[in-house]
């Protein structure tokens, strides 16, 4: 294959091998952790969401039908479903990445395969290809690549490909509708936000189904239990912080409960949790190492807000009932100021001290 194609070549060869190169120089740290484990690992903590999403999304189709599916063909349903969709995804994102990869001359990095898996699990199961494919190109383009490359990025790529879909296709990601794959007319594919957000919080499923995950939703997010697995195999592996997890979860918290008890939302403050994307969000997104604060207080600061921010648009703003994605967004864009403001307070006090 001609020259030109080594940064395909490489990326292919390197896939599920260790390459050959090694760290040069008098003095580096050997470790066995590099970048393709870590994207493997959280590859992993991922699975037990995705195949529950598989069920699920077989499970809603089938149940607005009229019918009672086996486990097996509910999942074959759901893979069917998913299958097409990570084509896409990665197609259109690593066609990207190697196209800059050979202009820069450099090896295709493995960022992008978490990315890759992460979409299809943020979309609804009927979204259209074209638009997948679209939204992963742009959010590989003007997410990462503009600003040199993986770790350059100041935006989380998977969810500026969601905040792309919404912004300029809101009609295949909202509504009723777009939740159950070929869902019947009659039926109606509401999530428990909706109900919320639509003055029905009588309607809403019971906290169980809440947590287990048997509601419509996006492919890998309703499921809690599945979501608490991956968390668990992120923080064992060391993978993520758990600080950003947990200041996410308190901040959520804290504020749906003040929002419930002043009026402003019917939901009880641990059925904000469960509902959307927010415990998907708080254990796979917020804690992007290249996105989120670096600091440990800035760690702190920034998932606190993180979940302050995911309710308040979630009872403030009536047309945007799911607030996860925009709050984390937010974010990461001031997680370089909180750093900074981290790091001068430091230096700050190190000089008192001194004087």
């Amino acid at each position: 294959m001609p020259k030109k194609f080594n940064a395909l070549l490489d990326a292919m060869d390197t896939f599920l091998r260790t390459p050959a190169t090694v760290t040069e120089g008098r003095c580096h740290v050997r470790d066995a952790v590099d970048m393709k484990r870590i994207m493997i690992t959280v590859m992993i903590a991922l699975c037990p969401a995705l195949f529950f999403g598989w069920w699920n999304v077989g499970y809603q189709h089938f149940l607005s039908m009229g019918y009672a599916p086996t486990v097996l063909g509910a999942a074959w349903y759901g893979f069917l479903k998913w299958l097409p969709l990570v084509i896409v995804t990665y197609v259109s994102g690593l066609g990207v990445e190697v196209l800059f990869s050979q202009i820069r001359k450099e090896e295709v990095a493995e960022g992008f395969f978490v990315t890759g898996f992460i979409i299809p699990m943020i979309m609804p199961p009927d979204v259209p290809l074209w638009i997948v494919a679209l939204a992963t190109a742009f959010a590989v383009l003007f997410g990462k690549e503009v600003f040199g490359g993986t770790g350059y990025n100041f935006l989380n790529p998977a969810l500026l490909a969601r905040a792309f879909v919404f912004f300029a296709y809101p009609s295949v990601i909202s509504g009723d509708k777009v939740w159950i794959s070929a869902g019947a007319d009659a039926v109606t594919g509401a999530t428990p936000l909706a109900l919320v957000m639509n003055g029905h919080p009588e309607a809403l499923p019971s906290t169980w189904e809440l947590f287990l995950g048997t509601i419509p939703g996006c492919i890998g997010e309703t499921c809690k239990i599945a979501i608490l697995i991956g968390a668990a195999i992120l923080l064992f592996t060391q993978v993520a912080d758990w600080r950003i997890m947990l200041t996410v979860v308190a901040g959520g918290y804290a504020t749906a409960l003040i929002c419930n008890l002043a009026g402003l939302c019917p939901a009880a403050a641990h059925q904000q949790l469960l509902m959307g994307g927010f415990l998907f969000g708080a254990v796979f997104m917020a804690t992007d190492p290249v996105t989120a604060a670096h600091t440990r207080t800035g760690k702190y600061i920034y998932g606190l807000l993180i979940g302050v921010l995911a309710i308040l648009i979630r009872t403030l703003n009536k047309g945007y009932p799911e607030g996860m994605m925009l709050a984390i967004l937010l974010m990461n864009i001031f997680a370089p100021l909180i750093d900074y403001c981290v790091i001068q307070t430091n230096v700050k006090r190190r000089r008192r001290v001194k004087t």
